[in-house]
């Protein structure tokens, strides 16, 4: 585990700046000119503000296009910015064939998998704070898994049940104080174990930085759980943590880059569990939807549940075991959404949403309030205003004790599908508790 010449584990100080580091140090610097703020910005280019932030990040994830054409526009740069997002996407391909005719000729152990090669997240820079550069762990037992895994269930646990916020902290620090291990000596079925479960830790804590618009926590997370898959053989694990990644990029930049994650984790497909590969088409479906190719999703949502009921839960492995029945109907039914709307047809979501909220339990009341907004928004647009009202309302007060930004994102996109039918008073109500901001700054504290 040492670093040696051609080992891609540098610490990020060291990296050389890129094309697309010039790219967000430009995009903040006229915006700066303009005398322009991030909200601002946003709302002249029509995304959230998190897209805007994300675009001034150095070592992040290239935005897209379509972002970035905006923003050129809004700040009038005359064509420059798209023409250096351009030139940041060829020195980006570049990159990436350097990596893979370095690790063509590597002989180093963990190299099995082809996730360095392919993935947009800048593999090659582990945060040396994860693997101190000094010192070793000692000898690591099966029992020091076991401590892993337990961590892992309990910061789960949290962010099932609160959201981000406090299970943001917990899990980084967890993460920070058994990731050593990996320096340590063990035997060969212990060392696999042992870098599957730091791994699965730290996707657990990319997801609750994620949650909470931690987007930098996350991406570093995200990609020290990679390279952990990467380093212990694991096709599941890789397919995994490439999954809650596109779900990250789906939201940050945009449906189209999320979908060559998918796609990227369903290489190989036939190592993975049925359950996963269910789960990787839901996905999947969820992106194409998102992009307007609506046969192709109602393909990849009737594969999902082929997947689906091949599953064997006991053979899955242990960070699957949230994808049960409840959760891919949820997942499913998410995908179907925009079918439902440009086909003005509810039937062909609805059900699955609604018997995903039914089957959401107690430990998952995050899923459940999710589905809640979903349906409601549907049916906000398409149904009974009434009635989606109703769900609206039982959204916003599941909502509270939740602290999840993600959450607080989706309720805005009720209100404002909202506005068509305030004449409703049911919901004018609903409207007047999710424009609240003394209400609803509850649900990201």
């Amino acid at each position: 585990m040492t670093r040696g010449e051609g080992d891609p584990t540098i610490e990020p100080d060291r990296r050389p700046p890129t094309v697309a580091d010039q790219l967000a140090r430009e995009v903040k610097r006229l915006r700066k000119e303009a005398d322009i703020s991030q909200r601002v910005l946003a709302s002249m280019i029509g995304y959230s503000r998190q897209y805007v932030t994300m675009t001034e990040w150095e070592d992040s994830n290239l935005p897209s296009p379509e972002v970035i054409a905006a923003i050129d526009n809004a700040l009038e740069a005359n064509g420059a910015l798209v023409a250096l997002r351009a030139q940041a996407d060829g020195d980006r391909q570049a990159r990436r064939r350097t990596a893979a005719t370095s690790l063509a000729t590597t002989d180093e152990p963990g190299k099995s998998l082809t996730a360095n090669v392919f993935s947009p997240f800048n593999l090659e820079s582990v945060p040396a704070e994860y693997i101190p550069e000094l010192g070793c762990a000692g000898a690591v037992a099966w029992s020091d898994v076991e401590q892993v895994k337990e961590a892992t269930r309990r910061a789960a646990t949290a962010e099932n049940l609160h959201g981000g916020g406090s299970a943001n902290t917990a899990a980084s620090q967890q993460l920070y104080a058994f990731a050593p291990l990996v320096r340590g000596r063990a035997a060969s079925d212990t060392r696999q174990a042992l870098f599957e479960a730091v791994g699965n830790l730290s996707g657990v804590a990319a997801f609750a930085a994620f949650d909470i618009a931690d987007f930098v926590t996350a991406d570093q997370h995200s990609r020290f759980a990679l390279w952990c898959a990467d380093a212990a053989g694991s096709w599941e694990l890789r397919a995994s943590t490439l999954a809650d990644m596109a779900r990250m990029t789906a939201y940050t930049s945009g449906a189209d880059n999320a979908l060559s994650l998918i796609e990227l984790a369903q290489v190989r497909s036939d190592r993975l569990s049925a359950t996963t590969r269910a789960m990787l088409s839901a996905l999947r479906a969820q992106f194409l939807a998102a992009l307007g190719r609506t046969d192709e999703t109602l393909a990849e949502v009737a594969r999902s549940d082929d997947y689906f009921a091949d599953s064997t839960p006991g053979e899955d492995p242990p960070w699957m075991c949230y994808y049960d029945e409840a959760e891919h109907l949820g997942s499913t039914g998410k995908a179907l959404i925009p079918v439902a709307l440009a086909r003005n047809q509810m039937e062909l979501a609805a059900p699955r949403i609604g018997q995903a909220i039914r089957r959401q339990g107690q430990s998952y009341p995050r899923s459940r309030t999710f589905s809640l907004i979903r349906l409601a928004t549907l049916t906000m647009r398409i149904g009974d205003p009434k009635k989606a009202a109703k769900l609206g309302m039982q959204a916003a007060t599941q909502s509270k004790p939740l602290h999840s930004q993600r959450i607080r994102d989706e309720l805005q996109v009720l209100s404002r599908a909202s506005i068509k039918h305030l004449a409703v008073p049911e919901v004018n109500g609903l409207y007047s508790v999710l424009t609240d901001d003394s209400e609803m700054s509850e649900v990201s504290e």
